[in-house]
């Protein structure tokens, strides 16, 4: 990356600030925009421009972290939008680089548009939670256009230490939901083994230091496994967006016309943890559930 390629990062949420601060640290200059600006206040102590509006956060390359598509859409227009920024600064084929996990279509969707605008859209959905945000170990699965992506790879490599490019806008989303039915299976998976082992006397600390030792070891039950031992379902990434995410999947198999049959019960026990008010908690919680259905819970 030359130094008169200018980044910028929209969004410093629980993903987003850890990120924020570690390019900053690289990059020594960083432009912040956040919709509570108080948030910002930190990465500004540290050097950060923290920006009005999200058109003066307009940069050479925007990375955008934020849950939804439809956040980062609406950056986009208006006087105070991205595009009024890109065109008053005069940047040229700007690269707008959606880090949220979203709906693979829509993400292609919005590519092609902005693509008529002049603007280049490269998905980039991450994996490793605040954790890896917070250590640069994140996992990041790319999509985009071969000039976008070169143009953004200097800067997703200091975002993450696993970078892997899939091919063209939105398969780094087809990725990241291919991603998602791993860790949400997995998740049910180690949950349900702990209601076995709670309903016959095992001690779940001890299930969980003989499966990570083994076969059943994994980066998920490493991550997580001091929630399962606590039963500390507070916080953490929540069951909502994993079944935001589990949709996503859903919708992906559905327009490639296949079916996948995990992915769509674990689909369903997430669905009804959501409905039952769990949804904020950490996907772990998805034991409660399970412990639930067992006891005859309707």
């Amino acid at each position: 990356m030359t130094g008169s390629t200018t980044v910028s990062l929209l969004g410093l949420g629980r993903m987003g600030e850890p990120i924020a601060r570690r390019l900053l640290r690289d990059l020594g200059a960083l432009t912040v925009w956040n919709r509570t600006q108080r948030k910002a206040d930190g990465l500004a102590a540290s050097g950060a421009v923290v920006a009005a509006t999200p058109a003066d956060a307009a940069a050479d390359v925007t990375l955008t972290v934020l849950t939804d598509l439809v956040d980062v859409e609406d950056l986009l227009d208006g006087d105070h939008g991205l595009l009024a920024g890109w065109a008053a600064k005069g940047i040229a084929s700007p690269v707008l680089v959606v880090h949220g996990t979203v709906s693979p279509v829509a993400v292609a969707a919005l590519a092609s548009s902005l693509a008529a605008r002049g603007v280049s859209v490269v998905d980039a959905p991450l994996s490793g939670g605040v954790l890896g945000a917070e250590t640069g170990a994140l996992s990041v699965m790319v999509g985009g256009s071969d000039a976008a992506v070169e143009k953004a790879l200097p800067v997703l490599r200091l975002v993450g230490s696993t970078v892997v490019v899939f091919g063209p806008p939105g398969s780094g989303e087809i990725a990241k939901a291919c991603n998602q039915v791993v860790v949400a299976a997995t998740v049910t998976a180690i949950s349900e083994a702990l209601v076995l082992a709670d309903a016959t006397g095992i001690d779940r600390g001890r299930l969980l230091d003989v499966l990570g030792a083994g076969l059943a070891g994994s980066e998920v039950l490493r991550q997580k496994r001091g929630r399962w031992l606590e039963r500390d379902f507070e916080g953490g990434g929540s069951a909502a967006n994993q079944l935001k995410d589990l949709r996503f999947v859903a919708q992906s198999a559905h327009a490639s016309g296949i079916i996948l049959p995990v992915a769509a019960a674990v689909a369903g026990l997430f669905d009804r943890m959501v409905v039952d008010d769990r949804g904020e908690l950490d996907h772990t919680a998805i034991e409660l559930t399970i412990a639930e259905l067992g006891a005859g819970k309707d």
